[in-house]
C-alpha cells in the first residue's frame, strides 16, 4: 500500500503495545535513496518518554511496523518507559 507523505502529518503514533507516543510533526526524507529516513514526533506522551527539555523525538522509519489510520512502531523497552497502567497487565 502506498501512502502520500503529506498524509503522515498529524497522525498519531502508537507502539505495538498500544501506547501513545505522540503526533507526527515532520518527515525526514533521504532524497538520494528515495525513501523516508525518520518521523519527527511531537506532542509526546509525558508518561512514556522523558521529554523534559525536548520538543519531540525522531523515530527511525525502520522500526515502523504499520501505517494506516495511525502509525504503529515497534516497542523498544530501553527507549520508552512503561506507563503505570502497563505495569498492572
Amino acid at each position: 500500500m502506498k501512502t502520500q507523505v503529506t498524509e503522515l502529518f498529524g497522525m498519531n503514533v502508537y507502539t505495538d503495545k498500544a501506547i501513545l507516543v505522540g503526533e507526527v510533526d515532520d518527515v525526514l526524507l533521504d532524497i538520494d535513496g528515495k525513501k523516508i529516513d525518520a518521523l519527527a514526533v511531537g506532542k509526546l506522551n509525558p508518561e512514556l518518554a522523558d521529554s523534559k527539555g525536548h520538543r519531540g523525538l525522531l523515530i527511525p522509519f525502520r522500526i515502523i511496523k504499520n501505517v494506516g489510520d495511525v502509525i504503529i512502531v515497534r516497542h523498544i523497552s530501553t527507549a520508552f518507559r512503561s506507563t503505570k497502567d502497563e505495569n498492572f497487565s
